[in-house]
């Protein structure tokens, strides 16, 4: 995993977060035989994950029930990866993986060192090809239902208005219903389930894949979706989908399915960090931003990434 990151020292804690995520990489590096000094939290939304300083290591601490259940899955479809040479993060062998450190699911990661070009749209597309052409994946792959794990956030979650989570669940049954007349084009099979650009990690050889919490049964057309919103929602200087379209071979944009897969895409993103959004005081007004132009049905609302 990169250490590319503008994030804050363990030694200067963000403001309105808890302490519990320092005390759980010490205990860890302390298990595995690292140093905890000088770490940086490089993200810490559905997980805390710290790049250590003083070993080539990457600490990934999950941080809700609901992320915690594909810990396990997530181990299964790194070292499923890695046996078939794909370009994606690798686990640290030799130790237990995952590990309960303090009641946490942890896993720890090779740190990748992020000194090769910044990854295109182009790399993504051709990453997402060879994943999609990838032999005997584990078969404890779930089946993909991006609205059940909607789902799931909503009910874990102790911060939305009784209006604002009823307008988000019945939001969700209407898309499953949609869902269920759409006709695909691709043949469905193993998914990574996030293919985006903050997802990509540029590498001394290559870009890497990272974050294989969605990953998943699935159809195809979900992988080529992230980029096709992230265009639309967040406006990168870089046009990811269109280079990703290209390497692919399919623009997603022009299946007539791709409005149901729009707002599935856009629900997660309103709802992927609700169990942790209370003790994530930094990243509130962002998601306030996407919640409210998301209920409004304000397609042309650009919204930013969390920090």
């Amino acid at each position: 995993m990169s250490t590319n990151s503008t994030a804050t020292p363990t030694t200067e804690h963000i403001p309105g977060d808890t302490d519990w995520p320092y005390a759980v990489l010490a205990a860890t590096c302390e298990r595995i035989g690292a140093s905890p000094e000088d770490a940086r939290l490089i993200k810490f939304t559905n997980n805390a994950v710290f790049a250590l300083a003083r070993d080539p290591f990457v600490v990934r601490i999950a941080g809700s029930s609901a992320i915690e259940k594909r810990v396990n899955k997530v181990v299964s479809v790194a070292n499923w990866l890695a046996r078939h040479d794909m370009p994606t993060v690798r686990l640290v062998e030799g130790i237990e993986q995952p590990m309960t450190v303090d009641g946490r699911l942890v896993t720890v990661w090779h740190k990748v060192a992020d000194v090769g070009p910044q990854p295109t749209g182009h790399d993504l597309g051709r990453i997402a090809k060879r994943f999609h052409a990838l032999p005997d994946a584990p078969g404890s792959l779930p089946k993909w239902d991006q609205l059940h794990s909607t789902r799931t956030r909503l009910a874990t979650q102790d911060v939305l208005t009784g209006d604002e989570h009823d307008f988000l669940a019945q939001t969700a049954d209407e898309l499953e219903a949609e869902l269920a007349e759409v006709d695909y084009l691709l043949e469905p099979g193993p998914i990574h389930g996030d293919v985006f650009a903050g997802n990509l990690i540029p590498g001394p050889d290559w870009p890497v894949l990272c974050d294989f919490d969605s990953t998943c049964h699935g159809p195809r057309e979900w992988d080529l979706t992230p980029a096709a919103v992230g265009r639309l929602r967040f406006h990168y200087p870089v046009d990811y989908h269109g280079q990703l379209a290209e390497a692919y071979g399919l623009d997603i944009t022009t299946w007539p399915g791709f409005t149901v897969f729009r707002r599935i895409r856009e629900l997660q993103l309103v709802c992927s960090v609700l169990p942790v959004l209370r003790s994530s005081p930094r990243i509130r007004d962002q998601w306030r931003h996407r919640f409210e132009t998301f209920r409004d049905g304000d397609l042309d609302a650009v919204w930013t990434t969390y920090t």
